[in-house]
């Protein structure tokens, strides 16, 4: 009987607590949308340098302000985005485009803890937002696809998946998005063309306990958008994501950049030991570590 009603005083605060941070999230957001679409009214975006965009509203880094550089730069004629990975999905990829352009979106993550919570904030009644709770392997992805009801051409596609994006995107056939943002592992250089190899359970973690040997180099991802008739035109500053448009939509704005080009490399750390806590080592030890590790060419 202690237990019941424990359990019941827990649901009850969880309840009030969700929708205090609702009213909290969205009063201060108001906030950041008017700040941001400051800066993006004051903007030329006659450059063809993305990295000269970037800002964050809630991307992890700058990649709010790619994207909406993109899609001022192309005609898109379904303003719908797909995006696998996002966990609560308080910070993405695609938040900004769905709440500040009102488009209409499917996510996917593995956590159904997390997107159960997505489901209680105030933008997921307010928005045209759908969501599915699904570890994704290159098997089910075209499956998962299907259940969001959307089919062929769509603006957008994001993967962080940290571990199988490359094989994700190669066996993905059901959609064909204007717009690819695809996570790359910076500390693979700008030279190899690789990925770890497949493994339908992939964790990063159980893969190497430092939990950096993850994805693929950004020449291997340049290579399979060349495949799908997609040409890389960039990279966020901070090295972690690489941009890709159809061919067919280049222009003076929005041009084909090389590996070599476009590559950034990151600055963040990540490296854990086996306690998955932080070590803060540094990139040139990160790199070793990764250079012993065995890869797959691609």
């Amino acid at each position: 009987m202690k237990n019941f009603l424990k359990q019941i005083i827990k649901s009850i605060f969880r309840k009030l607590y969700l929708r205090f941070e609702n009213k909290f999230l969205e009063k201060n957001e108001k906030v950041l949308f008017l700040k941001a679409n400051e800066i993006i009214q004051n903007r030329n975006y006659d450059s063809s340098n993305i990295n000269k965009f970037e800002f964050s509203i809630f991307s992890q880094w700058g990649d709010d302000g790619i994207i909406n550089y993109l899609i001022n730069n192309i005609e898109i004629a379904n303003k719908k985005f797909v995006e696998l990975g996002v966990e609560d999905y308080l910070e993405s990829n695609t938040r900004f485009l769905m709440q500040n352009n009102n488009w209409s979106g499917f996510i996917v993550d593995g956590n159904c803890k997390l997107l159960d919570t997505v489901k209680s904030r105030y933008f997921y009644w307010k928005y045209d937002l759908k969501s599915l709770c699904k570890f994704i392997d290159r098997e089910n992805i075209n499956e998962i696809i299907n259940y969001s009801g959307f089919h062929g051409n769509i603006g957008l596609l994001s993967i962080d998946l940290d571990g199988n994006d490359f094989w994700i995107w190669k066996n993905l056939n059901t959609l064909d998005p204007d717009i690819v943002v695809i996570e790359y592992n910076y500390r693979y250089g700008p030279e190899k063309s690789v990925s770890t190899p497949y493994d339908k359970n992939f964790n990063r973690f159980s893969f190497h306990e430092s939990g950096i040997v993850y994805g693929s180099s950004l020449k291997a991802l340049a290579k399979l958008g060349k495949e799908k008739g997609m040409s890389l035109v960039g990279t966020n500053l901070a090295g972690n994501n690489a941009y890709f448009v159809k061919s067919k939509f280049l222009n003076q704005n929005i041009r084909e950049k090389s590996v070599k080009e476009c590559f950034n490399s990151g600055k963040f750390r990540e490296h854990r030991d086996i306690n998955k806590k932080l070590t803060f080592k540094s990139i040139e030890e990160e790199k070793k570590i990764l250079n012993n590790i065995k890869v797959e060419e691609v």
